[in-house]
């Protein structure tokens, strides 16, 4: 029986794709694979960071305000190894945190806005 496996892309549309490729490269430092989009092989994800580290898919309800101050209909969600050395990362760039840190069961969290106002949630996840 077919069945699907997983998330295998997000997309979005953008005033300038390389600009936004160098920020998320810049910013989050993420390597583009050879074809210039941002990869992440999930296996090795997954076995460095613990059976935590996942892709979640989560409809929300159009009044949430989880996705504020961003007005977009989506938002992105990286599993991030060391959140602290992220955020340093981030603030070292020049670029704001969308709020405060916070820890949920799930692990550590926090936020940003790339340049086209996209929120971008950063989640660091609990050992095993």
């Amino acid at each position: 029986m077919a069945k699907v496996l997983g998330v295998g892309g997000v997309y979005f549309r953008c005033c300038d794709p390389q600009e936004t490729l160098a920020w998320y490269k810049v910013v989050l430092g993420i390597e583009l694979n050879g074809s210039g989009s941002l990869d992440f092989p999930h296996r090795e994800s997954v076995m460095e960071h613990g059976a935590g580290a996942r892709t979640v898919v989560a409809p929300l309800r159009g009044d949430n305000r989880y996705f504020s101050p961003s007005s977009k209909a989506f938002m992105l969600n990286f599993i991030v190894d060391d959140l602290d050395a992220m955020i340093a990362r981030i603030e070292k760039a020049g670029v704001p945190l969308a709020g405060e840190p916070v820890r949920y069961a799930q692990g550590r969290f926090a936020w940003v806005m790339d340049p086209n106002g996209l929120k971008i949630e950063l989640w660091e996840p609990v050992e095993g």
